[in-house]
């Protein structure tokens, strides 16, 4: 039987009051519905600056009539590359209204990683920026589309690339708004400032053509093995999303500091959506600073928080450091329960009271949220679990060889039906094949059990996926980039513990006969190229690597060789 949760505010049980959502509800619905509902009520600010739901409405819609104008077509894949700003939730909406696919594309990532995504994913457009802080968005554009600057001029674009057959359109936004875009591209003031009034009557036939079952958008995770996997994911997600803000409780009393990434499903559905669910108001920022966040509950009023262990740990820190009013701050949702966030999450309902955090267990595949705890859960099961499975899902835990399910507390491989599974890898039918059961089910991967109060317990990943500040990395995609190196015969990663991120990669190389590359020239050779977060942090060189009579590296050696030779260091 599923627990009950009375939800309270201020010590008063209170209503959730969401947006008239219903099953043929869409993405690009949603600014309508929340700008009729809330009107001029606060909805964006950014850097200071506030955008009203109607605002942020009639926005969306004059950046979706310039997307048509410039040539997106019903069904395109729009690639974002572009830090979070107002323009990013613009696009949100706009993509979806248009009729496109949105493909969102980690700002972290570097020439190699971005190109196989916009590669992959088949994009006719890139929006990103010409550069951003130290970042030069455009010379790795450039870079990768070298024959772009031929492209025509505006917002249409005519790329011809040989490297990217569907890639019609690169538009940039400059760092002032200002000044021209670069030779052969767009420039986002015009498709987001001209007016298009003729495209007018063909968006409202495309808004009203797109079905909740038709692609939303594509959003690349590692998954557990290979390269990025893009993960198709139909409007029907949003029916999770309700679930979500019902659960937190939050209405349009609420303050929602974001600092999360957009490119990321956390970030995506904690912060616009979450707005136009209930008329809370978000504050946006470009990153995260924990300094700048409780600044802003003491001075704001800030009710709701998010993010990961790693976020828990620096908004502790920092309010340790400096401690600040926090009494307005009534919860957050937070992907923790493992092993090693118990002891921070229990720290966490100290420090930050009177904050009472919910956990969760989700990802990409199946909806930001899978899992869930209550406002009303108590201190062992929030800081001990990921919540209890959300409405319209099924979880079983199985023995990952014999495929029997396990009794209550007994680990196994966590599987899940549910109305708001992905539609599939991108392009990748016998990676999606290999997921999903002959029932149905499908696969995570992942290592849980749940336990007699109904609770789940995410243990950690059967393959051998690191957890890095957040971001899931697959060992296999970082060893396949190093294996390029000229100087390297083989290349294993694994991960070692870190306070601050988790874990960090570290690097096991054998190098090729006769050659001797040193630990700064492997690095050398990831930066630029793959995310930051990628990187190894550690080196660590061998003549060869451990492996198995069946050719398989043995990477339970290689961790304890790495544990036993970096604690050393430490010493």
């Amino acid at each position: 039987m599923r627990p009950t949760c009375t939800v309270f505010q201020s010590g008063e049980p209170y209503a959730v009051n969401l947006a008239p959502w219903d099953e043929t509800t869409t993405l690009g619905d949603l600014p309508r519905l929340a700008a009729t509902r809330w009107g001029n009520g606060e909805a964006l600010g950014f850097k200071g600056e506030w955008q009203s739901f109607a605002e942020l409405s009639a926005r969306v819609d004059q950046v979706a009539r310039g997307l048509i104008a410039a040539g997106v077509g019903e069904g395109d894949r729009v690639g974002v590359w572009l830090n979070n700003c107002p323009e990013w939730v613009h696009l949100i909406f706009a993509i979806a209204r248009a009729g496109a696919i949105m493909v969102p594309i980690n700002t972290r990532f570097r020439t190699d990683d971005a190109a196989y995504i916009i590669g992959q994913a088949e994009c006719c457009t890139l929006i990103t920026h010409d550069t951003s802080g130290p970042i030069d968005y455009w010379a790795m554009a450039r870079e990768m589309v070298p024959d772009c600057e031929r492209g025509g001029a505006g917002a249409g674009g005519g790329i011809a690339s040989k490297a990217f057959p569907h890639l019609e359109r690169i538009i940039i936004k400059t760092a002032d708004g200002a000044g021209d875009a670069p030779p052969g591209t767009g420039h986002w003031r015009d498709v987001a400032n001209s007016p298009a009034v003729e495209m007018a009557p063909e968006l409202e036939r495309r808004a009203a053509a797109v079905r909740p079952t038709d692609p939303a958008f594509i959003m690349y995770t590692s998954g557990t093995t290979g390269f990025p996997k893009g993960v198709v994911r139909h409007h029907s997600f949003l029916r999770n999303q309700a679930e979500r803000v019902r659960v937190m409780g939050t209405t349009a009393a609420d303050l929602m500091y974001n600092y999360l990434p957009l490119f990321h499903i956390f970030g995506y559905v904690d912060g616009p959506l979450s707005s136009m669910a209930t008329g809370n108001r978000q504050i946006l920022t470009e990153t995260f600073d924990p300094e700048a966040c409780l600044d802003a509950v003491a001075r704001e009023g800030v009710t709701l928080i998010c993010g990961f262990e790693t976020h828990l740990k620096g908004l502790m820190e920092a309010q340790e450091r400096q401690p600040r009013d926090l009494s307005s701050l009534r919860t957050g949702l937070f992907a923790v329960g493992t092993n090693s966030a118990v002891p921070v999450t229990r720290k966490a309902l100290k420090v930050l009271a009177p904050m009472r955090p919910i956990t969760a267990y989700g990802m990409t595949e199946i909806g930001a949220n899978a899992a869930l705890s209550f406002l009303d859960s108590t201190d062992e099961q929030i800081c001990e679990t990921s919540g209890y499975p959300c409405d319209g899902f099924e979880i079983r835990i199985i023995d990952p060889v014999s495929g029997r399910d396990q009794p209550p507390g007994t680990p196994g491989e966590i599987i899940l039906k549910s109305y708001n599974l992905m539609l599939g890898y991108y392009k990748k039918p016998d990676e999606t094949a290999q997921v999903y059961d002959a029932e149905g089910w499908f696969h995570s991967g992942d290592m849980g059990y749940l336990r007699a109060d109904g609770y789940l317990r995410f243990l950690g990943r059967y393959k051998d996926m690191l957890k890095i500040g957040g971001e899931n990395v697959d060992p296999m995609e970082v060893e396949g980039y190093l294996q390029g190196h000229p100087d390297v015969a083989q290349a294993a990663v694994v991960g070692y513990p870190d306070e601050r991120l988790t874990e960090v990669a570290v690097a096991f190389v054998a190098p090729r006969p006769g050659r001797s590359p040193t630990e700064a020239d492997i690095i050398a050779y990831c930066r630029g190229h793959i995310a930051s977060f990628k990187i190894p942090r550690h080196v660590l060189f061998l003549p060869h690597l451990p492996m198995t009579s069946t050719g398989k590296v043995r990477k339970v050696e290689l961790r304890q060789q790495a544990q036993e030779i970096l604690d050393k260091g430490r010493d």
